[in-house]
C-alpha cells in the first residue's frame, strides 16, 4: 500500500491553476471544528454576537468537488450543517434536472462533525436513493451495523463504496481521490485525509490528525506534491482550553505546524480548517497565516 501511495504522490505535481470555465474545482463549504461556531451552550461575548449575527457564524468543515463539464458534484464529509451546505452547493453549482442529489459523499471518519449529516438522507427527510457513500473498512462496518445508519443501508438511501488506504479511485475520467490514513482517535473508524487530483492540480483535505510526528508520511513530502493543502487547524495554541487535557483531544497546534514549516516555501500552500470555537483565528487574522474561507474556490 505504501508503494501505491508513493506512486500517487509522484503523479501529483504542483502546477499553475487550470483555465477557468471547464476545469473541475473545489468549494470550501465550512471551516469549523465538529461543533461549528458558535458551539452549543457558548455564552462568551463573541458567541453571543455570533448568535445575533449569522455573518459571524462558521459551518463545520466540508469541501465540495465540482466538475462543470459533467455537472457532477461530490462532498467530503456529511456534517451537522449538511442542509445549508447542500443549499449553498445548489446555488453555486446547480444540479441538472433529474440528476442525483450528489454523485457521492466521501467520509473521513466517525466523529460527529463528519458523518451526522447522513441522517438527512433517510426517510424522515430526503428519502434519498442510492447516494454513493465512500468509506474505509471500519467506517463501512460502523454504518452497516449501528443504528440509525444501518437503516440508511437497508432502505438503500445510501450505497456504500469501499475505500482502501493509499488506493486511488476515479470519481470520473477527470477527477480522482486517494484516501490517506492518518493517526487519530479511532474509536469507531479509521481516519483519513483525501488527496484530490484533477487534470492540472492536486488538493489535500486533511481536517483531523493527532500530531504530524505520528504520521509515517512526513508532512513536507505530501506538501511537495500538492498545490493547496487544507490542514487541521483545530487549536492555535495550548492556551485555548484551560482546565482541559489536550492529550484527550490531540491535534497539531497551528503554532507547531507554523514552526515546522517556518523556513520552508511549502508553508505558502497551507490553509487551515477545522478550527475550534476557542481558536482566535476564527475572529481575526494573523500575519502570514492563512485560514480557509467558506465559499473559496480552487481549480483542479
Amino acid at each position: 500500500m505504501r508503494r501505491l501511495f508513493l506512486a500517487v504522490l509522484l503523479t501529483s505535481c504542483a502546477s499553475t491553476p487550470p483555465p477557468v470555465g471547464t476545469a473541475p474545482y473545489t468549494i470550501v463549504l465550512g471551516i469549523a471544528q465538529d461543533g461549528g461556531y458558535p458551539q452549543a451552550g457558548c455564552s462568551r461575548a463573541d458567541c453571543v454576537e455570533a448568535w445575533k449575527d449569522p455573518r459571524l457564524r462558521r459551518r463545520v468543515a466540508s469541501l465540495a468537488i465540482v466538475d462543470p463539464v459533467s455537472r457532477q458534484r461530490w462532498i467530503l464529509d456529511a456534517t451537522p450543517d449538511f442542509p445549508s451546505q447542500l443549499q449553498t452547493l445548489d446555488e453555486l453549482a446547480p444540479r441538472p434536472d433529474g440528476a442525483p442529489l450528489l454523485d457521492g459523499i466521501l467520509l473521513t471518519h466517525a466523529h460527529i462533525g463528519h458523518y451526522l449529516g447522513l441522517a438527512q438522507l433517510g426517510r424522515e427527510v430526503l428519502g434519498a436513493k442510492s447516494v454513493r457513500v465512500y468509506a474505509m473498512p471500519r467506517m463501512r462496518e460502523f454504518l452497516e451495523k449501528n443504528g440509525p445508519w444501518d437503516q440508511l443501508v437497508r432502505l438503500n438511501n445510501i450505497a456504500i463504496q469501499p475505500l482502501e488506504d493509499g488506493r486511488q479511485i476515479a470519481l470520473n475520467d477527470r477527477i480522482s481521490v486517494t484516501p490517506l490514513r492518518v493517526p487519530h482517535r479511532d474509536e469507531y473508524s479509521e481516519t483519513v485525509g483525501f488527496l484530490i487530483q484533477g487534470p492540472s492540480r492536486a488538493i489535500l483535505w486533511l481536517p483531523d490528525i493527532d500530531k504530524w510526528e505520528k504520521w509515517e508520511t512526513p508532512l513536507e513530502t505530501i506538501l511537495e506534491r500538492t498545490d493547496i493543502a487544507y490542514l487541521d487547524g483545530t487549536f492555535f495554541s495550548a492556551d485555548e482550553l484551560p482546565g482541559r487535557d489536550l492529550k484527550e483531544i490531540p491535534h497539531p497546534l497551528i503554532t507547531e505546524t507554523e514552526q515546522r514549516l517556518a523556513n520552508s516555501p511549502l508553508r505558502t500552500k497551507v490553509r487551515y480548517i477545522h478550527l475550534n470555537q476557542s481558536n482566535p483565528l476564527l475572529r481575526g487574522a494573523r500575519p502570514g497565516i492563512r485560514v480557509a474561507r467558506e465559499g473559496e474556490r480552487e481549480g483542479l
